[in-house]
């Protein structure tokens, strides 16, 4: 197994922090997996593509970069199963499936990270959750040193939220995602900007016009270094968007069918003055204020700040608590947004 020592982290997070590794393990087999000890196992963070990951300091855990790759796709009458190792580059599985025919994760196109990753956060977009595709996945257990198989339901998917994330984490690593994709595809269309695609709707325009939607409000982290999206869209029970909504009778919003209301993060941080606000050489985007931007500092303490300054003042115009959706990762391993910093 490809092993390396205090080792730069700068590629493989998309803020570009030159953040810096005691050990680092490139596993590739569940052979290899088994080979890390508990100790280092246990006291690692597992890094994907590092696309929703901030390094809030200089130096950073022990780190597992798994590098199981693999398609495979079993097709009867009714569906595809199609099972995925977790190092495969989320956007390029999407291709894949499209480019062969099995429908439904189109909605999906070009979010950034690994598909082992995206079980973990709960990925949405455009409608839909990975969670809605996903039957099951297999977990590798660290103190086990073996696979274990999680139904749909025992990964308790919530809002960008899973088992993995909660009650699971740091306990061992995702090596496979698998997916049920029905023949019978039905498009996801009424979402903001493809509900204007014209009759008869395809898989493959749903996607291109996912593409563009993306490529045009989000920067790109090779030229402007990011993480998309940082905040979580609060959710807020029908009285409050009431109140909120004679005030603000502008504001975009989402119903849930339990009656709760999904509201804008971006255009939230927008109203309270924000959009292409910087200090201390980070900012939030200067057309998606959902974005925040490392421009030029080293720090990721830089960043944190950033987004306890957005916190407040959201808080402060709306009463409403922002939740970042980014993963806050300090010397010793995962942090709360609160110790991080935030509130």
């Amino acid at each position: 197994m490809k092993i390396r020592t205090n080792f730069s982290l700068q590629a493989f997070n998309s803020f570009n922090l030159p953040v810096v590794t005691a050990e680092i393990f490139f596993p590739s087999t569940i052979k290899e997996l088994a080979e890390i000890s508990i100790e280092k196992a246990s006291s690692s963070y597992i890094l994907g593509d590092g696309t929703n990951t901030l390094f809030c300091q200089d130096k950073a855990p022990i780190i597992i970069k798994p590098n199981l790759m693999g398609i495979e796709v079993i097709e009867n009458d009714d569906n595809f199963q199609v099972k995925v190792a977790c190092a495969q580059n989320w956007h390029e599985f999407v291709l894949f499936c499209i480019n062969s025919g099995i429908y439904g994760l189109e909605n999906l196109a070009l979010i950034p990270g690994s598909v082992g990753a995206a079980p973990v956060q709960n990925i949405g977009a455009y409608g839909i959750e990975v969670s809605d595709f996903i039957v099951g996945v297999t977990w590798f257990d660290f103190a086990q040193k073996k696979q274990v198989d999680f139904t749909n339901a025992e990964c308790q998917f919530g809002y960008r939220d899973s088992i993995f994330k909660q009650a699971l984490n740091g306990t061992g690593i995702i090596t496979h995602v698998h997916f049920l994709l029905p023949k019978a595809w039905q498009a996801v269309d009424n979402y903001q900007g493809l509900n204007e695609l014209v009759s008869p709707v395809t898989p493959q325009a749903i996607m291109a016009k996912v593409i563009q939607l993306r490529q045009a409000k989000l920067p790109e982290p090779k030229q402007l270094p990011n993480a998309g999206s940082f905040f979580k869209n609060p959710i807020v029970s029908k009285d409050v968007f009431n109140e909120l909504n004679q005030q603000y009778s502008n504001m975009p919003f989402y119903l849930h069918d339990n009656g709760d209301v999904k509201l804008a993060a971006g255009w939230l941080i927008e109203q309270a003055g924000l959009k292409g606000f910087r200090r201390d050489g980070v900012g939030v985007h200067e057309n998606q204020a959902l974005v925040i931007i490392n421009y030029e500092s080293k720090q990721g303490e830089n960043i944190v700040a950033l987004s306890v300054h957005i916190q407040k003042k959201v808080k402060e115009k709306f009463n409403i608590q922002l939740v970042p959706e980014v993963r806050f990762i300090g010397e010793d391993g995962e942090l709360s947004p609160t110790s991080a910093g935030g509130k």
